[in-house]
């Protein structure tokens, strides 16, 4: 009688499949963790990536305000009165009385 399953050639099938299946999920834990190029450090970096680009916009806004203010401050009259409101500056035989509003609470009625 002949044997229809032949054991030494199933064992080393089996062999086979786990030493590939090993080598498979080493790739794969490797690729995502260890490796330089991982999953992990690409994540790290896409968020990185996005907080760069809102601060870029923000800092695109902060521009376009200050070209606008500059555009304005080509005339003399309110270049003066942008140095009187942001530094203090005044003309001559001037007094100027500065009223800070912060620290001032509200009277009850």
């Amino acid at each position: 009688m002949k044997r229809i399953i032949d054991w030494n050639y199933l064992k080393s099938f089996k062999r086979t499949y786990y030493l590939y299946g090993g080598i498979s999920i080493g790739f794969i834990l490797w690729m995502l963790f260890i490796d330089t190029h991982s999953w992990t450090i690409h994540s790290e970096l896409n968020k990185e990536i996005k907080q760069l680009e809102l601060e870029k916009e923000a800092l695109k806004r902060v521009i376009k305000e200050d070209q606008k203010t500059i555009t304005q401050l080509q005339n003399k009259d309110s270049l003066e009165r942008f140095a009187r409101e942001h530094y203090g500056h005044k003309k001559e035989n001037e007094t100027i009385f500065i009223i800070d509003t912060k620290g001032l609470q509200e009277i009850p009625k």
